[in-house]
């Protein structure tokens, strides 16, 4: 059973989203349900600070043993920063989904999308939990 923390929100593509101290950016991560349908991972490319992209927008791929995904921005914003720690150790995002492995910072550009993602609950359902 994967596990879903009660205090973040989820995309319906397996994409987390937690807040940060900073109330307009949020920290982008996948979730522990795809990285172990994914598999071990073995690759994550992802964009540079400054690069800006639309809800749902492809901001990288993840390269697992079984696959490559695209990983899609939950919300409309700017990455203020990238996971650096991901170049060297990619494996990290199976080990510590919502810890160590997460992948960007985003600023938000329009905070209220937020309330277009899933509760906890919500994501339970739609994988099946």
């Amino acid at each position: 059973m994967s596990t879903t923390p009660a205090d973040l929100l989820y995309t319906k593509e397996h994409e987390y989203i937690r807040r940060t101290a900073d109330p307009a950016v949020v920290q982008v991560g996948i979730t522990d349900y795809a990285q172990g349908e994914l598999g071990d991972v073995v690759f994550v490319e992802l964009p540079k600070p400054g690069a800006k992209f639309e809800a749902m927008q492809t901001f990288g791929t993840i390269e697992a043993v079984k696959a490559v995904s695209d990983l899609y921005s939950p919300v409309s914003g700017e990455i203020t920063e990238v996971n650096s720690a991901l170049e060297g150790d990619p494996g990290v995002v199976n080990r510590d989904p919502y810890g160590a492995g997460w992948m960007v910072k985003l600023r938000m550009a329009n905070p209220s999308q937020l309330d277009q993602l899933l509760k906890p609950a919500d994501y339970q359902k739609h994988i099946g939990g």
